[in-house]
């Protein structure tokens, strides 16, 4: 297991989705090449989404079986199902709509079915028995070993739905939890969790943007996870950084790898 962090800047957002898609491609036909049927974890925001747009468009998708990849989802909005704002819905027209998936290994966290926000605790229970009941005898505990985990990150440092000080940050059993009161709209969503987050084999971490730079330096110079929660998402063989240049700006000079 190694805590060393990969850090790779890019000259713009951009440039950094196709160039985060051309990874992935890679990683997931050097995957099946060897015969793994690879587990992927997306995330949304406007950098996960590009990169899942940019895999749509690039002339290397169909080197991929996507017919054998697993879907997973770090976060969700706890909306309506079909709500333009869900991460799936936006994952969904994306990509996987574009894709020859299969529909039985796609798993996308429950929807508000008008319970409102008590309904969360439920919704993250059933994502958690699901996850657990897809993990085999040689994964760490009730989670099945992503092979890559693609994550977001806020400016305040947040990542999946994981704000600093928030009692999701504090979480040590569970592999998934509701979270309520979020700082940003809306209030309700449903998170892996730290320890969750830490079992996948990769973690890419996608920030783009001036204003997550002190984030960006905080995580990555020592910062606590309890208030830089993306501090403490780890993978168990690789985390990646994938930055665009105002997001490394903060970045110690000797830190910041020649621009991509």
């Amino acid at each position: 297991m190694t805590w060393e962090p990969d850090v790779v800047v890019h000259a713009n957002p951009d440039i950094l989705a196709a160039a985060a898609a051309a990874r992935l491609v890679t990683r997931l036909v050097d995957l099946q090449s060897a015969g793994a049927a690879p587990k992927i974890g997306l995330t949304g925001g406007g950098i996960g989404i590009a990169l899942l747009e940019q895999l749509r468009a690039g002339p290397a998708r169909d080197a991929v079986d996507w017919s054998r990849i697993e879907f997973y989802w770090g976060d969700e909005r706890f909306l309506p199902s079909g709500n333009p704002n869900r991460n799936e819905t936006q994952a969904r027209e994306a990509l996987l709509d574009h894709v020859r998936i299969d529909p039985a290994k796609v798993f996308p966290m429950g929807a508000d079915t008008g319970t409102g926000p008590a309904g969360a605790e439920a919704v993250a229970a059933e994502y958690a028995e699901l996850l657990a009941g897809r993990a085999a005898p040689e994964d760490h505990g009730p989670m099945p070993t992503l092979d890559i985990l693609l994550l977001g990150m806020g400016p305040e440092g947040h990542t999946a739905s994981i704000f600093p000080h928030s009692p999701a940050v504090y979480e040590t059993e569970r592999t998934v939890v509701a979270v309520h009161g979020c700082p940003k709209p809306p209030p309700t969503r449903i998170t892996l969790t730290l320890p969750a987050i830490r079992t996948a084999a990769e973690v890419w971490i996608l920030a783009t943007g001036e204003a997550k730079s002190a984030a960006v330096a905080m995580a990555l110079t020592g910062a606590g996870e309890v208030a830089i929660p993306v501090a403490g998402a780890r993978g168990r063989r690789r985390t990646r950084w994938l930055l665009d240049r105002t997001a490394a700006a903060k970045l110690p000079r000797d830190f910041v790898p020649p621009i991509a």
